[in-house]
């Protein structure tokens, strides 16, 4: 029998589930984008994102994805045969890296795995070996969505102020900005950047760069009238804010979005949110890895995000249990991308459940006892008791 009537959830990490408010306001005829109505968006618009970004420098918005803003970054702050250390915790920060050598920057990648964060001496020592200042850009990703690993952005920036060391910082967050805590200004970070899919609760297709003076002021010789940003941040005329037409329904949605977040939640409590939420799905998870082959990919709850966890749950086991989800109850949970066994999706042991963006505590314990449900249904080994520890950490006051 299976219970697929209803709404589905797809708890992917990214495109997160879209408010219906922000489809509704979607839903509407193409505006004159000439209209001072329409044009008078997008600046408060760049206001608000700016506030969720935690800066007061600039932000530019683009009509791309998350791969699209990295090119962005590269292009904007480097030039052909300039050093970038890349510093990766699962696939995309090394995605990233190769995107940056694709376009003739040259790269140095160091890898910590895929189930902790930066190591920050090994990080120390390769920055004071670089005496002469080689080192132009350190490409970073505050949460990796393949491995759920949180790394602390706060601490890396501050070794690099500590070793007086003049490489400009990117960070990209495209898949916690919104979910957790992140301060532009207050961390000096040089360049972040983000998507609107994911904790912006907007469908994909923006991509949003943000960045600070010492970024907008640096050399680059990889810069293309489309995806520079001085041309956006000072645009001559509002056709310039998107370099050709803008993306109106998007930037409605967007705007919905952003009312939602910031002008009814609150940023503050939106962090807050997700922490709690977060809490609770480790809870179920440690419990159920009590007695079975269950376990968080990430040990040290300080390093897992609040947007997304990913669990390893046996060989062939995470295949089995995404598919059962999906076709008995709706339930449609993310894949193990990236990880060591996920070549073969029929083999893998990982799989991932998002928490991020338009989610709340019955979203979060329904898509848990449906886990539950086909850890019974599919005779997986796990111990009891886990739905009780995740409503037990939503109660806590």
């Amino acid at each position: 029998m299976n219970h697929v009537a209803g709404r589905h959830y797809v708890a992917i990490p990214g495109p997160s589930v879209v408010p219906e408010r922000v489809l509704n306001a979607m839903h509407r005829a193409a505006p004159d984008i000439y209209a001072p109505e329409f044009q008078d968006m997008v600046p408060e618009l760049i206001a608000d994102l700016k506030e969720v970004a935690g800066t007061a420098k600039h932000a530019a918005i683009y009509i791309t994805n998350g791969h699209g803003v990295w090119e962005a970054a590269i292009a904007n702050t480097l030039s052909r045969g300039d050093r970038a250390l890349v510093l990766s915790t699962g696939m995309f920060a090394r995605s990233w890296g190769e995107a940056a050598q694709a376009m003739g920057v040259e790269v140095e990648l160091i890898e910590f795995g895929r189930r902790s964060t930066i190591d920050l001496d090994i990080v120390s020592d390769r920055l004071k070996d670089d005496k002469a200042g080689a080192i132009k850009a350190i490409l970073v990703v505050q949460v990796d969505t393949s491995s759920s690993v949180r790394n602390d952005i706060a601490s890396l920036s501050q070794l690099r102020r500590d070793l007086g060391h003049p490489a400009l910082l990117l960070v990209d967050c495209i898949a916690c900005l919104a979910c957790d805590a992140f301060a532009m200004d207050a961390w000096d970070v040089d360049v972040m950047l983000a998507g609107s899919q994911k904790g912006l609760m907007t469908p994909p297709g923006l991509g949003f760069l943000f960045f600070n003076d010492r970024a907008k002021e640096s050399h680059a010789d990889l810069r293309t009238p489309y995806w520079d940003w001085h041309r956006r941040v000072e645009p001559e005329e509002f056709y310039h804010y998107f370099w050709g037409t803008p993306p109106t329904h998007h930037l409605y949605g967007l705007r919905e979005a952003l009312t939602i977040l910031l002008r009814e939640e609150g940023l503050e409590q939106a962090i807050s949110r997700h922490e709690r939420i977060a809490k609770a799905v480790w809870a179920a998870f440690e419990r159920w890895g009590e007695n079975g082959p269950i376990a968080l990919n990430v040990t040290n709850p300080a390093q897992r995000s609040h947007a997304i966890t990913a669990v390893h749950i046996g060989a062939g086991h995470g295949a089995r249990l995404r598919q059962w989800t999906a076709e008995t109850t709706g339930l449609v949970l993310g894949i193990g991308l990236g990880m060591e066994d996920a070549t073969d999706p029929t083999a893998s042991g990982y799989f991932r459940l998002a928490h991020m963006g338009h989610v709340n505590a019955h979203m979060t314990l329904g898509a848990l006892t449906v886990i539950e449900a086909g850890l019974q249904a599919l005779s997986i080994p796990h111990g009891s008791g886990a739905l009780d520890c995740a409503a037990t950490e939503l109660a806590i006051r």
